[in-house]
């Protein structure tokens, strides 16, 4: 809908549109205060046709984040719909989730507007053809040999947990046949597991089988549509050198970045504060170099003093050392971020060879002393430093999970009131890890020193209780 002036002040959409807009007119229909004063602006109408409803949803949301519309009051904010992202640049590309097609060289399927339907299609992609997902860290075991999960208790079937490249290409394939739904045969093989369930009268399985089968199939008839798109003809090495040679000249630096040190910040309102520094060397992640740092030096929420705080931390212990500088110091952040890492190397008494900070709202370069540089969106300098960003963002987010993830672990033990700090750290240090405790049966408790029969006993059926049997870690 449009004023006189031709700008838009509504968007909605209808499965009938004559039907819809003849409510605004109709003089028996109660209107309230801001639908009478839109009618009374609408000078003309524009409309487009979908050949789906969620096509309709999604498109609505983008206009609404386009043009802002004073009589819309929802969907005005920046969140987007859930995207499914292939890292094509990665050696094992990796299936996450992003929010922002970014051009970094990387498949992009949706948008989706269920996530969790995707997220339970994916699920069953990665147990059927063994892929990696976000939560995947592979380790290179050999030459040529990667492990891809480090604990592949059923998190990928059948399916073999070292390989090489060109084995997991193949697995990739599979899963990206199926996504742009060229692949029928997992369909076909879960719409058989759902008829032999429900021929056994496991009709709670069968209806798994069944939401797991309208999930998949939600997920690929969005992919039919999606904007697919990467430049997968480089390899990710070729990639790196292009986008070191364009931060060479952004710098004006003699030779390429070819250390590059990311740092980022994350907390929960200022609760388990945490900092991440990732390592890229030669434009590829080092990942045996990554360091995780808890905040010492104050509790709460401040990102500058945070990023101070361990900036000076690690560079001051490089300089006790003796070691190189990297080349490059990326700051996850503006100009305010990157004044306090300079303050943190001026207390230090060292200096970067080259810092800059990736403003995230506009992906503006942010040199020491505040200049800013735009670069195009296609520029592989830029891409690079965004992959560095993006994997020192989700490094942090790791850390602070498992510090909130141990936290919740250990609570459970204090919510015995039969022990004390000493016997629970003793449980703790004879068996490894709280679920190593709850599967322990009596006897194996009874041995901890300081525990004693009587109180295992009472612990072993407090676990049993509340938490149930379970296996234990391995």
């Amino acid at each position: 809908m449009k004023d006189s002036f031709g700008s838009v002040i509504y968007i909605g959409k209808a499965v009938s549109l004559k039907r819809r807009v003849a409510q605004y007119f109709n003089r028996n229909y109660r209107h309230s205060m801001k639908i009478a004063s839109l009618v009374k602006m609408i000078a003309d109408f524009e409309w487009l046709e979908t050949r789906s409803d969620a096509e309709a949803l999604i498109l609505e949301s983008k206009l609404i984040k386009q043009w802002k519309p004073r009589y819309n009051t929802l969907l005005k904010d920046n969140k987007q719909f859930l995207l499914l992202r292939v890292e094509m640049f990665e050696d094992l590309p990796r299936f996450t989730f992003a929010r922002q097609r970014k051009e970094d060289n990387s498949l992009y399927f949706g948008p989706y507007l269920s996530g969790t339907y995707v997220r339970a299609a994916l699920a069953e992609l990665k147990k059927r053809f063994g892929i990696l997902l976000a939560d995947a860290h592979p380790k290179q075991i050999g030459e040529n040999l990667w492990q891809l999960y480090d604990d592949a208790r059923a998190e990928i079937s059948g399916q073999n947990n070292e390989i090489t490249k060109e084995e997991y290409a193949d697995r990739l394939n599979q899963a990206l046949e199926f996504l742009r739904g060229k692949n029928e045969l997992l369909l076909e093989e879960t719409e058989a597991k759902m008829r032999r369930a429900a021929e056994n009268t496991d009709f709670e399985r069968a209806a798994k089988y069944r939401d797991l089968i309208g999930a998949m199939r939600e997920t690929v008839t969005m992919n039919r549509t999606a904007d697919v798109r990467a430049d997968i003809s480089k390899t990710p090495r070729e990639r790196a050198a292009e986008a070191l040679q364009s931060l060479q000249k952004i710098l004006g630096a003699a030779t390429p970045p070819q250390s590059i040190e990311c740092f980022d910040i994350s907390h929960i309102s200022g609760s388990f504060c945490v900092a991440s520094m990732v390592r890229f060397e030669e434009g590829l992640p080092a990942k045996q170099k990554y360091r995780r740092f808890k905040i010492k030096s104050f509790t709460g929420n401040d990102d500058f003093r945070a990023m101070n705080e361990v900036v000076m931390r690690r560079y001051k212990r490089l300089k006790d050392e003796g070691a190189p500088m990297p080349n490059l110091v990326l700051i996850d952040g503006g100009a305010q971020q990157v004044a306090f890492a300079a303050r943190a190397f001026a207390e230090v008494g060292a200096h970067p060879q080259n810092m800059l900070g990736l403003a995230k709202k506009e992906e503006t370069l942010v040199l020491e002393g505040g200049a800013e540089i735009k670069l195009p969106r296609s520029d592989e300098g830029l891409k690079l430093l965004q992959r560095v960003r993006d994997e020192a963002h989700r490094f942090a987010n790791a850390f602070s999970e498992e510090l909130r993830s141990k936290k919740i672990r250990e609570s459970i033990l204090d919510d015995f009131a039969g022990l004390g700090p000493k016997r629970k750290a003793r449980l703790l240090e004879a068996f490894g890890s709280i679920a190593k405790i709850k599967a322990a049966n009596m006897q194996e408790l009874a041995q901890v020193e300081g525990i004693g029969l009587e109180t295992a006993r009472a612990l072993y059926e407090f676990l049993r209780r509340n938490f149930g049997e379970r296996k234990a870690d391995v």
